[in-house]
């Protein structure tokens, strides 16, 4: 009975703290290249879309960027 209950607070702690909007993304950080500009701003890649982001925490964007991404010529 222990381990059901245990079970199910589980899945709804992981719905609560989930977030659905990073859900498909796959950021990777593009060491490439270098801090952008000297500020420090890290370039991300999703591996998932091949979409681009720039985030000056050092952290991987919080959003999904597919959408925001302009289509390749």
């Amino acid at each position: 009975m222990i381990v059901v209950a245990g079970l199910v607070l589980a899945f709804v702690l992981i719905l609560i703290f989930s977030n659905p909007a990073t859900r498909a993304c796959r950021w990777r950080e593009d060491r490439t290249g270098g801090p952008v500009d000297g500020e420090g701003a890290r370039k991300f890649r999703c591996m998932a879309c091949g979409a681009e982001a720039f985030t000056s925490t050092g952290k991987p964007p919080l959003d999904c960027r597919a959408d925001k991404t302009p289509p390749d010529p």
